[in-house]
């Protein structure tokens, strides 16, 4: 079942190190058969109070690659890189709902 992880940056400590951090954060979600399906870009609150301040949704192909992404060694190698900066990730099944 796809699987997705919206993240959101709020706060960003060092520009230059967090430039860094998204030029290699791709290849460490490819390695785990992930993707971005959004990466910023223009929205319209439509209805609440969250502003997301950047947002992204990476897609995976289950939780189980999702979760071994968020926990790999290529992904730990790349976190020093995020000191400082506020993030929030919210791990989301994509199946149906009985709402």
């Amino acid at each position: 079942m796809t699987t997705f992880v919206i993240g959101n940056v709020a706060t960003i400590a060092d520009k230059e190190k967090m430039a860094v951090y998204r030029e290699k954060v791709l290849a460490t979600l490819q390695a785990y058969g992930g993707g971005f399906a959004i990466r910023g870009g223009a929205f319209d609150v439509l209805e609440g109070s969250w502003h997301p301040t950047h947002l992204s949704v990476m897609e995976f192909p289950s939780a189980e690659h999702a979760r071994r992404w968020y926990g790999s060694p290529e992904y730990a190698e790349i976190l020093p890189l995020r000191e400082g900066v506020h993030m929030d990730l919210v791990l989301v099944d994509g199946g149906g709902s009985d709402v």
